[in-house]
């Protein structure tokens, strides 16, 4: 495609300003954690991890879940974003716990 692209389809095509960076997550619970543990840590996920960072999750699970992590509004998210889920599943009854690079949403 030409490099001279409009702004009108530079955000069309989500890409140089309109792109989009997120990541996927995966992660078990040990079998141990009962199912009021889960909901209360995937409340604590949102309410210190994902609302803070203006984060969006996307997934869901029982005892494994798995989803992807975006930004709410047009934007990227960072190796920071990255670092604070992982550290905040570090520290969770969980295992296979599986944080992905950095990939384009929309084109990755």
């Amino acid at each position: 495609m030409a490099a001279n692209r409009s702004r009108r389809l530079r955000k069309k095509l989500r890409v140089d300003e309109f792109q989009e960076f997120g990541f996927d997550v995966n992660w078990t619970f040990n079998d141990s954690v009962t199912e009021e543990q889960i909901d209360a840590i995937v409340d604590q996920f949102i309410d210190e991890v994902i609302e803070p960072a203006a984060l969006g999750y996307h997934g869901g699970g029982h005892k494994e879940w798995e989803g992807i992590i975006a930004t709410q509004a047009i934007g990227k998210c960072t190796e920071e974003n990255r670092a604070a889920v992982k550290a905040f599943f570090d520290a969770q009854p969980v295992s296979n716990l599986e944080v992905g690079e950095l990939y384009d949403i929309w084109w990755g």
